[in-house]
C-alpha cells in the first residue's frame, strides 16, 4: 500500500503540471472555455497529490536519503527549495484562482506569472525526489516533526 499510495501521490503531481502546462496552452490561443477548466485540472490533481501524500506520510512515516554521499548536498539541496516552493504554492494557487473568480484578470495574469514557474519546478522537483527515494531511500518508520 505504501508503494501505491506513493506512486499516485507522483503521477497526481505530474498530470498536475501536464494540465497546468495545457492550461497555459489554452490561454495562449485565447481560449476562455477550457483554460480555466485546465486550470481547475490541474489544482484538482494537486489536491490530490497533496491527500496520497499525507495519507503515506501519516500511515508509514518519512523515508531518509540513503545514497551516494557525494550526492547528498544535491539531494538535499533539491528537497529543501522542493520544500520551501511547495508549501508557497498552494496559497500563491489559492490567490491566483481568486483572482480569476472574481475577474481581476490583471492582477490574475501577475501572479500566475510567478506560480506557474514555481509549480512547474515543484512538480518536477518532486518527481525527481521520488525517483531518487525509490532507488536510495530508507524507511524510518517514524514522522519527522
Amino acid at each position: 500500500m505504501k508503494e501505491l499510495l506513493g506512486l499516485l501521490a507522483v503521477v497526481a503531481i505530474l498530470l498536475s503540471g501536464l494540465a497546468l502546462v495545457v492550461g497555459l496552452v489554452f490561454i495562449r490561443r485565447g481560449d476562455r472555455v477550457w483554460h480555466p477548466r485546465a486550470m481547475l485540472t490541474a489544482t484538482v490533481l494537486a489536491a490530490l497529490f497533496l491527500v496520497f501524500y499525507l495519507t503515506k506520510w501519516g500511515l508509514y512515516g518519512t523515508t531518509a536519503y540513503g545514497g551516494p554521499e557525494e550526492w547528498r548536498t544535491a539531494y538535499y539541496l533539491l528537497l529543501l527549495t522542493h520544500t520551501v516552493l511547495a508549501a508557497l504554492n498552494g496559497p500563491l494557487a489559492l490567490y491566483v484562482i481568486w483572482r480569476a473568480f472574481r475577474g481581476e484578470f490583471t492582477a490574475h495574469r501577475r501572479w500566475a506569472r510567478v506560480l506557474v514557474p514555481v509549480w512547474l519546478y515543484v512538480a518536477l522537483s518532486g518527481w525527481v525526489i521520488y525517483l531518487v527515494l525509490q532507488r536510495h531511500g530508507v524507511a524510518t518508520g517514524t514522522i519527522a516533526f
